[in-house]
C-alpha cells in the first residue's frame, strides 16, 4: 500500500494540486483588455461620424428640404427655359413605304434571230421609241421579196382570167358556151382575188417582221443592266429579255397606315382635297422629296390590320429609286391657333400632364418654378400644341425639372439649341425678362397646381 500511494497521483490538498491549478486561472486580463479595445473602437467611430454631420449641417448653402426646394442655404436651381408660342401645328400619319416605279417594262424581242448590234449603254436615259438594238433583218427581208413576188404572180393571172371572162361572156350571149363555162370563170377570177389578199397580208406580215428586227424602247425611263450580249441568239419565247426599263418620272411610293386612320384620310380623299406626301430617309431625319397622295387600297390587310396607300411624286432630280426604303409622312390635317411648347418641356405625373412655368414668388423678389396642368391638342415632331393651361410668351423649363418642386426657385437661362432641351444656355436673362409681370398672361391662370 505505501508503494501504491508513492506512485499516485498527488492527494487533494498537497502542495502540488495547488501550484498546478494556478496557471489557469492567470489569462483572465487578456479577455479584460480585448473588451476594453472594442468599446474603446466603438466610441470613436460613433463620436467621428456624429462630428461629421454636424459638420454637413452646419455648411452654407446645403438644403435640408426635399429635392430641388428651398433648404436652410436659400438653394437656387439653374434650369433652361423657352417661350411659349402661338401657332399652327400639323398633323402628321407616319408609315414605312417602298419606292415603286411608276412602269417597269421588260423589253423582248418578238422575233427570232441573232442580235447584232445593241444601241444603249447601261443606266442611260432614253426616251419612249429610241432604238434599243438591232435583230438580223436578212431573213425577213427574203420574205418580203418572196411575198412581193407571189403577189407579182396572182396579179398576172388574174389579169388574164378576167380577159377570159369578158370573152366568155360576149360567147354566151351568141350562145356558144353554156352558162357553167362562163360561171367557172368568173369562179376563177375570184380565186385569183384571193390569192393577191394572200400575197399582201404576206408582204405585210415580212414587213411587220422587219419592223420588229428594231428593238424600240416602249417607254420613256431608265435602263438597267443589259441581259444579253450581241451575238446571241434571241427568241421571242425567251423568259429574260434584253433589257428592262424603269420610269423614273414619275415615280410612286406605296406606303402602310394602321386601319384605324382610314376613316379620316378616307373623308378627305371623298372630298376632293389633295393630301400633301412627304418622303423622308431611313433615317427618318433628312426630307427626300414631296408628292401627292392618289388613291388607296380597296382592302385592309388581315394580317398587320393596315391598308396600303399609293402615293406621286415627280422626282424630276431621280432622288427615290425604286425599291427604296423610305419613311412617309401624310399631312391629314392642320390644328389652329395652339399654344406651342418644345416636347421636353411636358412632364407627366399621377395627376395628368403639366409643364414648370416661370413665375415670381408672392413678395415679387425671387423668381420661382410654378406647376400648371396642361391640355396636350397635338404632338408633332419635337413641338407639342397645347389647347389649354399656358398662354403665348410664357416662359417654360425644358430642363432641370427633375430638381424642381412647386415654388423652387430658380436661375433661368435661354436654350441655344432648337426646341430642344439641351444644357447650352446663354446668359440669364433678368428676373423682369424671365418672370411675368404682374396682369401678365401667367397670372390668374385657372387650375391651378396639381396636389
Amino acid at each position: 500500500m505505501g508503494q501504491l500511494n508513492s506512485m499516485d497521483l498527488p492527494e487533494r490538498g498537497t502542495p502540488s494540486a495547488t501550484v498546478a491549478a494556478v496557471p489557469s486561472k492567470s489569462h483572465w486580463w487578456l479577455w479584460v483588455l480585448v473588451l476594453g479595445v472594442v468599446a474603446f473602437g466603438g466610441w470613436y467611430y460613433y463620436s467621428s461620424r456624429s462630428a461629421s454631420q454636424a459638420a454637413n449641417s452646419a455648411a452654407p448653402g446645403t438644403a435640408s428640404k426635399g429635392k430641388g426646394g428651398s433648404g436652410a442655404g436659400g438653394l437656387v436651381v439653374p434650369v433652361v427655359v423657352a417661350a411659349a408660342q402661338r401657332g399652327d401645328l400639323p398633323v402628321y400619319f407616319n408609315g414605312l413605304g417602298t419606292v415603286t416605279a411608276f412602269n417597269t417594262v421588260t423589253v423582248r424581242s418578238r422575233v427570232d434571230g441573232q442580235l447584232i448590234s445593241i444601241a444603249f449603254k447601261e443606266g442611260q436615259f432614253v426616251h419612249e421609241g429610241e432604238l434599243l438594238a438591232q435583230i438580223d433583218p436578212r431573213p425577213f427581208q427574203v420574205q418580203l421579196a418572196q411575198a412581193l413576188g407571189q403577189l407579182a404572180k396572182d396579179q398576172a393571172q388574174r389579169r388574164d382570167a378576167e380577159v377570159n371572162l369578158e370573152r366568155f361572156k360576149l360567147l354566151f350571149k351568141e350562145g356558144v358556151i353554156p352558162q357553167q363555162q362562163l360561171d367557172t370563170q368568173a369562179a376563177l377570177v375570184g380565186q385569183f382575188d384571193g390569192a393577191i389578199a394572200s400575197d399582201q397580208s404576206q408582204i405585210d406580215n415580212a414587213k411587220l417582221q422587219l419592223t420588229y428586227s428594231r428593238i424600240t424602247a416602249p417607254i420613256s425611263g431608265r435602263i438597267g443592266l443589259r441581259l444579253v450580249d450581241v451575238g446571241n441568239i434571241v427568241h421571242a419565247t425567251d423568259a429574260t429579255g434584253l433589257l428592262v426599263i424603269t420610269q423614273l418620272q414619275p415615280i410612286s411610293v406605296i406606303f402602310s397606315l394602321p386601319q384605324d386612320q382610314l376613316p379620316d384620310v378616307n373623308a378627305k380623299l371623298r372630298s376632293g382635297v389633295q393630301l400633301t406626301v412627304d418622303a423622308y430617309d431611313r433615317d427618318d431625319t433628312a426630307k427626300i422629296a414631296s408628292g401627292k397622295l392618289q388613291t388607296i387600297d380597296n382592302q385592309i390587310d388581315l394580317t398587320t390590320g393596315t391598308y396600303k396607300l399609293k402615293s406621286m411624286f415627280a422626282n424630276a432630280d431621280n432622288s427615290l429609286f425604286p425599291n427604296q426604303f423610305v419613311n412617309v409622312h401624310l399631312l391629314v390635317d392642320t390644328k389652329h391657333n395652339l399654344t406651342i411648347v418644345p416636347t421636353a418641356a411636358i412632364q407627366r405625373g399621377p395627376q395628368g400632364t403639366y409643364i414648370y412655368a416661370v413665375a415670381k414668388d408672392p413678395t415679387g423678389k425671387d423668381i420661382i418654378a410654378k406647376i400648371y396642368p396642361v391640355t396636350i391638342a397635338q404632338t408633332t415632331g419635337n413641338s407639342v400644341g397645347l389647347s389649354a393651361g399656358l398662354n403665348p410668351g410664357d416662359m417654360v423649363v425644358i430642363d432641370g425639372q427633375d430638381k424642381l418642386q412647386d415654388g423652387t426657385k430658380i436661375n433661368p437661362s435661354t436654350s441655344t439649341g432648337t426646341n430642344g432641351g439641351g444644357r447650352n444656355a446663354a446668359a440669364s436673362p433678368s428676373p423682369a425678362q424671365a418672370a411675368p409681370q404682374p396682369g401678365s398672361p401667367a397670372k390668374g391662370r385657372a387650375g391651378g397646381s396639381p396636389k
